[in-house]
């Protein structure tokens, strides 16, 4: 994954800030909300669900917040339905943006995204513009003290995974989108317990940034995004270069 290991440290340096359990919690909530939309609330015969419960559980949701959004994806509580869709935008220095949201409302978050990138040094883009720079592909994280790298290498690529990406804290297990669900099964009948199971969307050609303006604005841009109400992912193309790096951390980013 091209940027993996540089993207991993501008991951560490925002960590104070994805950090805020409401926002994860709201993030919880539409996954599980729209997976049992899609696959019924039974978690035993949903996957999607049942990890994004297992996602909830792990980031200590209430048990009530959790029954409260199956209801809602399931339509028990009434109320519009939740939709998603995926926004594109450019940011500082032509960096691409791809933003997926779910949301109740289309024409609030098409405004709030819209307004996001316009106060701060970006712009919405037409459909299609910015998405075929990037290559999509299915994800699966699980902690670092599941399996060694080796181990959890085998089981991956048996499985039919692609690639597998380890550190200190996690193996990032990358495969092709048709293959995601099959390869999560094998890893689960394996007895791994996966932290995430999802799509992801991989730059082709990563932007490096080496000016340390630049980066600030960018890494506002993307956390401003990143802490919408209705955001599920964000993706972008951008990278910091290591003395870029080495600046923020010696001087946060705020």
């Amino acid at each position: 994954m091209a940027g993996h290991n540089k993207w991993s440290k501008v991951k560490h340096i925002k960590a104070k800030v994805d950090a805020v359990k409401g926002r994860i919690f709201s993030k919880c909530a539409h996954e599980i909300a729209l997976a049992a939309r899609a696959g019924g609330a039974d978690a035993s015969g949903n996957a999607r669900l049942r990890t994004a419960i297992d996602n909830a559980k792990a980031v200590s949701m209430p048990r009530e917040n959790i029954e409260r959004a199956i209801k809602k994806g399931t339509g028990e509580l009434g109320g519009a339905a939740i939709q998603e869709v995926t926004y594109e935008g450019y940011g500082p220095s032509g960096t691409a943006f791809l933003i997926e949201i779910a949301t109740d409302n289309l024409n609030r978050s098409a405004q709030d995204i819209r307004t996001i990138f316009s106060k701060n040094n970006g712009a919405v883009a037409t459909p299609g513009s910015v998405a075929y720079q990037f290559d999509r592909k299915g994800e699966i994280v699980l902690p670092a003290h599941a399996a060694s790298e080796d181990g959890i290498l085998e089981l991956a690529v048996m499985a039919g995974a692609d690639d597998v990406y380890s550190d200190e804290s996690e193996h990032v297990i990358q495969t092709q989108p048709t293959m995601l669900a099959t390869v999560a099964q094998e890893l689960r009948a394996q007895g791994l317990a996966l932290q995430s199971e999802k799509f992801t969307s991989i730059p082709q050609t990563p932007v490096v940034i080496d000016d340390p303006t630049t980066a600030r604005q960018a890494l506002k841009l993307y956390d401003l995004l990143d802490s919408y109400d209705d955001t599920r992912n964000v993706f972008t193309n951008f990278e910091l270069s290591d003395s870029v790096l080495a600046q923020l951390d010696s001087s946060p980013i705020h």
